[in-house]
């Protein structure tokens, strides 16, 4: 009787095992993404942001059918614009966001297309380049905590290969690189829409 209860509970250790093994709970994407910026004003300086495209790239681990963990890096180049009384100043800067979100798998699907919403919060990294026609002394580097809200969805090509189509927000207080004459103190929004590939394993 022990022995025959043993062999059921190895029995169904291995079952376990064996669908957890065939089960696919990770995957990387990279991106192409556009970076748009909404124009901020405040304490009599104005800023804009030029347009630019960069990169997006991520992992996701799929945590149940319903929700799923992930990180992503994304990197593009801009030029920050500030007027104030009859002054104007540019600074491009490399822009490296870094940040983790939920994603929350939505239970209907058209066709071969999987939608999903996402939260969360991170950081996006203003770094100089010190170009010339971009550079105003004493700019330094600077980090800007930021929400992140989204969603998209992912139309699958195999098992382990899908298209994703993805839209990102992000809502953040305008940089200024160290300068109080550069501060705008509000809070600014960027769009990321973006394209690419997915890779399950």
């Amino acid at each position: 009787m022990k022995r025959n209860f043993l062999a059921i509970l190895a029995l169904i250790f291995l079952s376990a095992i064996t669908a957890m093994s065939q089960e696919i709970r990770n995957e990387v994407s990279v991106q192409a993404a556009g970076f748009f910026t909404k124009d901020s004003t405040g304490q009599g300086v104005s800023q804009n942001t030029t347009q630019s495209g960069g990169i997006l790239a991520g992992y996701r681990y799929r945590i149940n059918r319903w929700f799923s963990a992930e990180a992503n890096y994304g990197y593009n180049r801009n030029t920050e614009q500030y007027f104030s009384s009859g002054s104007a100043s540019r600074i491009q800067a490399n822009v490296n966001s870094v940040t983790s979100d939920v994603v929350v798998n939505l239970p209907f699907r058209f066709h071969k297309f999987l939608p999903y919403v996402l939260g969360g919060g991170g950081a996006l990294i203003f770094k100089p380049t010190n170009n010339l026609g971009g550079f105003v002394p004493g700019a330094d580097a600077q980090a800007k905590g930021a929400f992140v809200y989204g969603g998209g969805g992912d139309y699958v090509i195999t098992r382990r290969v899908s298209l994703r189509a993805e839209y990102r927000g992000f809502v953040y207080k305008a940089p200024d690189f160290g300068l109080s004459n550069l501060n705008t103190d509000t809070w600014t929004h960027t769009a990321l829409p973006s394209a690419g590939v997915v890779l399950r394993f």
